[in-house]
């Protein structure tokens, strides 16, 4: 049995990063600790952590640098500060019950330390390798996240390092503003009046990707990089391939037509799963929807989402099938439904009473002469922004 903790705190360039195992001296980790503390790497030497010079904290507990190593000055941070706050974290965590103290000789710790070559104040390294290494232990030893944590999570937060949320379409309704018109100039100056919100999608439209290719999701991604862009393709052959290139242009998601063979959409709806963005399948032209969600559903082809699409040409004379909404939703659980096709102010919210997800608009808003103003009516009908009464603490 062992345990997994980790911490960050503080601020650059003294922030600190810890990472820990807690487990038993004569287990799989105290295995680590014996090959660690014997088998000795250049710019990365292990070191017992001691409360001062011949008084080695116990749980015994080995600080391993992750930064190399790489002079006498950086050497003094590691076997002095931090070397400090990590012994001085340990005992307090067993005085203060987190680590039982009838465990002590029984458990070994192995502490990985982050210490950026640039910190110089030794007062912060001491203070947040300290606070750290201390979260880091009761994080460890409460099994801190659980998996309901993690799956709150997942789509909610944002890494520092990455800049940008790996965004998922977890909270619906969303308005998809659709780029139809297969100009860029006039396309970049409706995404730059855009607002920013949590229930914003972009659509780069199938116009505009056949005249500058799958790069200009890159361009959108340029003006608005947190906004989650479609990439509408309308797959009919090589999904796999087709999907791989809407993935590595850096779009959240890829259109399929409906029209496809089976064997087009379960290989873009597998590639879909295995770059991380979303499947959405068109039925423009499909003229019994629900029973092309059953096909899916008997085949387990299950897509992200499955949009109702009105044709331009056919929008004068077709009315829309808000009725078959539930139907699909029935036999695609789990699958939001999008519907598209001459979607306007007045029918917007008769469609999301139908239980429509999203809510694709086009020349509705691309065509509007205050394109902000426009994309707000709608965006009213969605919910609050997702982040805006959010504190971000795990306490």
């Amino acid at each position: 049995m062992y345990y997994v903790g980790e911490a960050l705190v503080g601020e650059e360039p003294e922030v600190a990063h810890i990472d820990l195992i807690i487990g038993e001296k004569y287990g799989p980790v105290g295995t680590a600790f014996a090959n660690a503390l014997s088998q000795l790497s250049a710019g990365h030497t292990p070191l017992l952590a001691v409360i001062r010079p011949n008084l080695p904290v116990k749980p015994s507990t080995l600080v391993v640098p992750k930064v190399t190593v790489r002079n006498m000055e950086d050497a003094e941070k590691i076997f002095g500060p931090a070397q400090s706050a990590v012994a001085k974290a340990v005992a307090d965590a067993v005085e203060e019950g987190i680590i039982p103290e009838d465990k002590a000789e029984e458990l070994v710790i192995i502490v990985s330390v982050f210490i950026h070559p640039k910190a110089r104040d030794y007062n912060k390294i001491y203070r947040y390798n300290y606070g750290a290494t201390k979260l880091a232990i009761k994080r460890a030893m409460e099994g801190f996240p659980d998996v309901k944590k993690v799956l709150y999570e997942k789509d909610r937060a944002r890494h520092p390092l990455v800049g940008l949320k790996q965004t998922k379409l977890w909270d619906p309704p969303y308005l998809q503003v659709a780029l139809d018109i297969p100009d860029w100039e006039r396309m970049r100056a409706v995404v730059e009046q855009l607002p920013r919100s949590d229930h914003l999608i972009i659509e780069a439209g199938t116009p505009l990707i056949k005249k500058y290719g799958v790069t200009i999701v890159e361009k959108i991604k340029e003006i608005m990089p947190e906004t989650f862009v479609v990439a509408d393709l309308k797959v009919l052959d090589t999904g796999n391939i087709e999907t791989r290139l809407v993935a590595d242009a850096g779009a959240d998601a890829v259109v399929i037509s409906a029209l496809a063979p089976l064997k087009t959409i379960e290989k873009a709806l597998e590639e879909a799963k295995k770059t991380g963005i979303c499947a959405v399948i068109d039925t423009l032209n499909v003229s019994d929807p629900v029973e092309f969600a059953e096909i899916l559903s008997m085949n387990g082809l299950i897509p992200d989402v499955i949009e109702l699409h009105r044709a331009i040409d056919l929008e004068a004379n077709e009315a829309h099938a808000w009725g078959v909404i539930p139907k699909i939703k029935e036999k695609l659980r789990g699958t939001l439904v999008a519907v598209a096709g001459g979607i306007r102010e007045e029918n917007a919210a008769e469609a999301l009473r139908a239980g429509a997800d999203i809510l694709v608009v086009g020349r509705g808003i691309t065509n509007a002469k205050d394109v902000e103003g426009a994309c707000r009516r709608f965006l009213r009908l969605m919910k609050e922004e997702i982040d805006q009464y959010r504190v971000m603490t795990d306490f």
